[in-house]
């Protein structure tokens, strides 16, 4: 195998813009879910506000599981940064109302 077909691995200091697959900035939908529960949907776009202050929260997209119990909301928010969606991912999925976020 020719090592020249793989890229040197990063190295300090490299712009992480530069080894990311998204380009910044750039809408980027989350899915949340979690229980079926009264403020769920307002405490999800609260966050998603506080990380991206142009979130357009009319374009939420949510969906009930088959039984009605539990609730996926779609977000989409402006990425400026992978940092920006890591703080956003961990804020996320520390929110006691929620189950996943992917």
């Amino acid at each position: 195998m020719n090592a020249s077909a793989f890229p040197p691995p990063p190295t300090p200091g490299n712009d992480a813009r530069k080894d990311s697959l998204i380009t910044y900035p750039s809408a980027f939908p989350i899915k949340v879910m979690g229980a079926r529960a009264d403020g769920f949907v307002a405490a999800i776009t609260h966050i998603a506000r506080q990380f991206d202050p142009s979130f357009d929260a009319s374009r939420v997209e949510l969906r009930e599981s088959s039984g009605g119990k539990y609730l996926g909301i779609t977000v989409t928010v402006t990425a400026t940064s992978r940092e920006q969606l890591d703080e956003l991912y961990r804020t996320l999925s520390s929110h006691p109302m929620v189950k996943v976020v992917l």
